[in-house]
């Protein structure tokens, strides 16, 4: 990379948390192996700031950022939103500081009559890259497709709609703010739920799609070993003002030879320029 530029990774690291497992037994770890690979992956990419899915408990949280600190990467600063509605968890990571946290647990909405709020939050944590230049990195996982009463695909496009009244908010107090949205969508991109995201297109609040590809122009990142299906799911999404410092020959999708040791979905990468417009 060039002096200056910072490298952002967006991960699904799948169930880095205490379950039932068919190996290991009850309230069993995330195996050993699985952890060793994923490591390895994020070690490889070396993720200034990296944004993750699917971390459990403190304790679990606590566990993956002592073995990311024993593999050489040092992030000083974290972010970590945590609740009791669901047993996974969204971190970030940053060698960078956070200078303001509006992460939220609790995000109602009704549907049908009933009461719910966002399966896991959303993550808002901004980040300075340098003096005169932030980032509001907004990490989510949205509703899985685990069928509910009430039809995932809505609840899902509910939540969608809750995050992009969040992002207007976010423009409504500055339109010139550099937002990057992350993570595991559960959706593909002809979806609602993805379109709520982005917003209208040619808006001056459209959120670009990063659609990237791996080493071999594929654009999948995950795999549903049970329906035997592989989709994009996982996404970046980048503000107007955003979008032209991003190096898209830097950016890309990981998928080494052992992906699919470490997690049923592939990390995503996104290279952040500050200089790229001077």
């Amino acid at each position: 990379m060039r002096a200056g530029e910072v490298r952002f990774a967006a991960y699904n690291v799948e169930n880095y948390l205490r379950m039932d497992r068919s190996e290991g037994g009850k309230n069993a770890p995330k195996p050993e192996d699985e952890i060793a690979a994923l490591v390895g992956i994020i070690r490889d990419n070396d993720p200034d700031i990296l944004g993750v899915c699917e971390v459990g408990d403190r304790s679990m949280f606590e566990d993956l950022s002592s073995r990311l600190n024993e593999a050489g990467l040092h992030y000083r600063y974290t972010e970590y939103l945590e609740d009791n509605y669901n047993p996974r968890h969204l971190a970030l990571f940053s060698r960078y500081p956070i200078t303001a946290r509006n992460s939220s647990a609790d995000v109602p909405f009704v549907l049908n009559g009933t009461r719910q709020k966002v399966r896991r939050g959303f993550l808002d944590a901004t980040v300075r890259l340098r003096e005169g230049y932030e980032v509001r990195f907004i990490g989510v996982h949205l509703k899985s497709k685990r069928p509910v009463p009430e039809g995932e695909a809505l609840v899902r496009r509910h939540e969608a709609q809750l995050l992009r009244e969040r992002i207007d908010q976010v423009f409504d107090a500055d339109l010139e703010s550099r937002i990057l949205v992350y993570g595991d969508v559960n959706d593909s991109k002809n979806e609602p739920a993805v379109h709520e995201i982005a917003g209208r297109r040619g808006s001056d609040r459209y959120m670009a799609d990063l659609w990237l590809a791996d080493d071999r122009g594929e654009r999948w990142t995950y795999y549903w070993k049970s329906a035997d299906l592989y989709s994009r799911i996982d996404y970046i999404f980048v503000s107007p003002v955003l979008r032209p410092d991003i190096a898209m020959g830097k950016s890309y999708i990981a998928r080494p030879a052992n992906w699919s040791e470490a997690s049923d979905h592939c990390m995503i990468v996104a290279t952040i320029d500050p200089d790229r417009r001077r």
